[in-house]
């Protein structure tokens, strides 16, 4: 697949983004354990309908933290501006926290977004939940690593949690996505703690304003209470439908690529047809 790298300058940051394809623009936001490379399948094979766009936040992938405040929505935006232009609102995708920003931008400007589809979302002021005993060892133990500085543990434990799913064996993702996971991964915990991001209202409240068709997947082995939150955001919204995917955690596009693709390309034929 050939694709157009672009480097996109807001305020003094330098976003690193890539575009291929013609069409209705969509673009993929990643997680914050992953950069741009965790969509690549689902890229490579949209490019053929679609003009489809991907880039890395500040802090991951090749775009390096800078000391300033900014927005993830206004990011998001400039990117779009600059490589989609404003003429035709875009699908937005986006997994975990990727998928949070893809809330805020829909409400932040209802005009630019056609639809979105959300891989086990982020939703900024969703209730707090009380994680299961099997999270909350993995998270006790990867704060125990952070506060360390073993960075290479608390890559392991981060797989452990959301590449495999914390109910799971760990190692069950493994080759070629582990290893994608873990370089990627690698870049953001070694980011320096830079910039100061503005906060949007807080989403959840607001979900009845976003009319859109929203579609949301959800692994079986992602986080217990990741999976209830998903379910409560389907039924929050006005035109929100909830899939579940079997034998996945919360990165389902890197360990069931062909699969998560399929999904994908039927979800955006239903969100076509609203």
């Amino acid at each position: 697949m050939q694709t157009t790298p672009e480097i996109v300058p807001v305020g003094t940051a330098r976003i690193a983004a890539e575009w291929a394809g013609d069409g209705q623009p969509i673009v993929f936001l990643h997680a914050n354990v992953a950069d741009r490379r965790m969509w690549r399948h689902q890229f490579d094979a949209l490019a053929a309908s679609y003009q489809v766009i991907a880039f890395d936040r500040r802090g991951f992938g090749e775009t390096a933290m800078v000391d300033e405040t900014y927005s993830q929505t206004d990011d998001l935006f400039a990117v779009l501006d600059r490589l989609a232009g404003r003429d035709k609102p875009a699908i937005l995708v986006g997994c975990s926290r990727g998928g949070g920003i893809a809330i805020d931008a829909a409400l932040a400007a209802p005009d630019r977004v056609a639809a979105l589809v959300l891989v086990a979302p982020g939703v900024s002021g969703a209730p707090a939940a009380t994680p299961i005993a099997a999270v909350q060892r993995l998270l006790d133990a990867t704060e125990l690593a952070r506060k360390s500085g073993d960075l290479d543990e608390v890559n392991r434990l981060q797989a452990a949690l959301w590449l495999d799913g914390p109910l799971a064996d760990e190692g069950r993702v493994s080759g070629s996505p582990r290893a994608l996971f873990l370089a990627m991964n690698a870049i953001a915990l070694a980011a320096p703690s830079l910039g100061r991001v503005v906060e949007p209202k807080p989403a959840w409240g607001r979900l009845d304003q976003i009319a859109v068709p929203v579609r949301i997947l959800c692994g079986d082995l992602d986080i217990p209470h990741l999976q209830t939150r998903c379910e409560q955001l389907a039924a929050g919204l006005p035109n929100g439908r909830l899939e579940m995917l079997s034998a996945a955690a919360h990165l389902p596009s890197l360990e069931q690529p062909e699969r998560v693709t399929q999904r994908l390309l039927v979800l955006l034929d239903d969100c076509r047809r609203g």
